[in-house]
């Protein structure tokens, strides 16, 4: 019987070998504070692709400055950013990997010196910096600064984008009743709220027509937050965007405590596919071989995100092929220690 796992799965013009996704983990490992790419993330990706991951995603890029989450964050707000990315591209597509960029604003959990910003002036929590409200000029000049963050995604030739609506940051907050509080057209009804979004979708595809994931906290694990009747609605409209898949997670828009067990978000990923007929992908607490299996083979997501997992073993993609019995080719240097 052939794996589900290791089925290609093809978006638009690209095809990933295999369903097995690397989730963005920031690194914090950016120097002299500039955003610019190190030898640490020329290794880091690498290594994966090396080892068969079919899809990587890098660490979260901040579309401008202030939008960073610390001060060690990769960044994508300047051309100056576009030599170093354009490489973890090349590396990594040489390996037979595709290569993600999540594109990103820390809204108001950016640890940084100086102003932050966001929906409404609410900060994360008593120990955490009030944020400035965003003016509508604020606004607009962030929705560029998605819009020119791709064009240099595009430029450093990146398979695909995924924008970060997850994880209480930006466009998550505009998204949120918990944290948009806004008494204009970006606040108020849940289609307000998805007015910065739809936005900056439309400002993005304008440079990008290549496939376009959108991230998105589907569980907010408040009462008074968004539902999964909203996240469906979300997502309807995101698909009616052109968006070709909601990679789905959960939490982070306020502190909350969260029972996190193996597989503890593909429901989400489960019914969103179902329920608005569009594309997802599952993540959290993916680490086992047949675990990812069942997800796909049960067609409860379309790719399955690893993160720490893949932080432990870089080759994970190695190791779920041995045990499924699915065949990973080599790379030509490892063919005598790969089987």
């Amino acid at each position: 019987m052939s794996s589900a796992l290791f089925t290609p799965y093809t978006i638009k013009n690209v095809t990933f070998p295999n369903r097995i996704v690397m989730s963005p983990m920031c690194m914090y490992s950016c120097e002299a504070e500039d955003g610019k790419a190190t030898n640490f993330h020329y290794t880091h990706y690498t290594s994966r692709a090396v080892g068969g991951t079919g899809l990587i995603i890098t660490e979260a890029a901040a579309v401008t400055q202030q939008g960073r989450i610390s001060p060690q964050d990769l960044g994508i707000w300047s051309d100056q950013h576009i030599e170093g990315l354009k490489k973890i591209v090349q590396l990594s597509q040489e390996q037979g990997a595709k290569v993600g960029i999540q594109l990103a604003h820390a809204g108001r959990k950016a640890v940084l010196d100086g102003p932050i910003l966001a929906p409404s002036a609410i900060p994360f929590s008593e120990d955490r910096k009030t944020p400035e409200e965003m003016t509508t000029d604020q606004i607009n000049e962030t929705i560029h600064a998605f819009k020119e963050g791709a064009r240099r995604a595009d430029e450093a030739g990146f398979d695909v984008i995924e924008l970060h609506g997850a994880h209480g940051y930006l466009m998550n907050e505009f998204l949120s009743p918990l944290t948009n509080k806004r008494t204009d057209e970006y606040g108020g009804s849940k289609e307000n709220r998805y007015r910065f979004l739809r936005e900056v979708i439309n400002e993005v595809k304008e440079v990008w027509n290549g496939p376009l994931f959108v991230r998105i906290s589907a569980d907010e694990y408040n009462e008074e937050g968004n539902t999964m009747d909203d996240f469906i609605y979300f997502a309807n409209e995101m698909k009616e965007q052109g968006i070709d898949l909601v990679d789905c997670s959960t939490g982070g828009v306020v502190p909350a405590t969260i029972d996190a067990y193996p597989g503890y978000q593909v429901t989400h990923a489960e019914r969103i596919k179902k329920e608005a007929n569009i594309p997802t992908g599952a993540v959290g607490l993916i680490t086992h071989p047949l675990q990812a299996e069942e997800i796909i083979h049960n067609d409860r997501a379309d790719l399955v995100l690893l993160a720490r997992e893949l932080l432990r073993d870089p080759y994970w993609a190695r190791t779920a092929a041995s045990e499924l019995g699915a065949e990973l080719k080599a790379p030509k240097q490892y063919e005598r220690g790969w089987n």
